[in-house]
């Protein structure tokens, strides 16, 4: 599967079969996630791996009531690092950077699960300090994002995506004059005329 192919096929998938993910998938993803970028490449996150089912399930409960998450085999909890990020980028790589840099690895995994016919679901609503609690996080460590891993046990809908017309806007603005005869979606959904 190419990158675009796994980019097009992911989907929040919240029903899980009951099948393990393989040593050689699960080393797949976690080394995917390891080459992401980051600012200043200080790589300010860690990955926390669960695999134990009634661990699984307790997490769960700390994710307002997201119960599909105690299906999966597999869950990965990719926590910012405010303290490494700002050690070097002071008050920006506290509040921003290590959570980007955790957002990102957390894309990058979900990505690569795909490009291996699994599932996940990006979970980002969930009681921050209990899960931080339950994991037994360093201090400072803050979860940003939750991500179940399995076999999918449903297909669920396409779901719409906007226009990029309506989502991205060209500065300076382009008018269709200085453009050619192009529209800002190329009339067509594009935006990069042509």
């Amino acid at each position: 599967m190419t990158l675009f192919e796994a980019i097009h096929a992911r989907q929040s998938v919240r029903a899980y079969q009951d099948k393990p993910v393989s040593a050689e998938q699960l080393n797949a993803i976690l080394a995917a996630a390891n080459q992401s970028p980051s600012a200043g490449n200080v790589q300010a996150y860690e990955i926390v791996l669960l695999r134990d089912r009634g661990l699984i399930g307790a997490l769960a409960g700390h994710t307002f009531n997201q119960a599909f998450i105690a299906q999966a085999p597999v869950v990965l909890v990719f926590c910012a690092d405010p303290a490494r990020s700002g050690a070097k980028y002071g008050a920006a790589g506290e509040q921003l950077f290590c959570v980007q840099d955790a957002t990102i690895a957390t894309a990058y995994a979900q990505l690569a699960a795909t490009s291996l016919g699994l599932a996940t679901c990006w979970v980002g609503a969930f009681e921050e300090q209990r899960v931080a609690s339950f994991l037994g996080l360093r201090a400072g460590l803050r979860p940003v994002a939750i991500l179940p891993i399995g076999w999918s046990a449903e297909t669920p809908p396409r779901l719409p995506r906007r226009d990029l017309g309506d989502l991205v806007r060209e500065f300076p603005p382009v008018t269709a004059a200085a453009s050619g005869s192009h529209t800002a979606d190329g009339g067509s959904g594009s935006v990069a005329g042509g």
